[in-house]
């Protein structure tokens, strides 16, 4: 079976730095299945890194693609693309 993959739009106004990242990296671990993330058409780098994700350098609006390989991986990408598409920094 094939890896199962989601492009996303991000929606955090200062982009994935330290909080949504942190946010993104620790759901992507917890997912216990391999994630990647990558931006445009760049290297994919382990969605669990905190530091490969922000690495990346991602901004609002930039779309990235995550792709999980294993169990449940349709609904752990719908979980992360979610949390990619809220922006973090409009919370209180």
């Amino acid at each position: 079976m094939p890896p199962t993959t989601r492009t996303v739009r991000i929606g955090s106004s200062h982009g994935l730095h330290a909080r949504p990242a942190k946010l993104f990296a620790a759901a992507a671990k917890d997912a216990g299945i391999p994630i990647t993330i990558a931006k445009d058409a760049g290297s994919p780098v382990n969605a669990a890194s905190i530091l490969g994700v922000i690495s990346l350098g991602i901004e609002q609006g930039d779309y990235v693609t995550l792709t999980a390989d294993g169990d449940g991986a349709e609904e752990v990408l719908d979980v992360l693309a979610e949390l990619l598409a809220t922006d973090h920094d409009a919370e209180g």
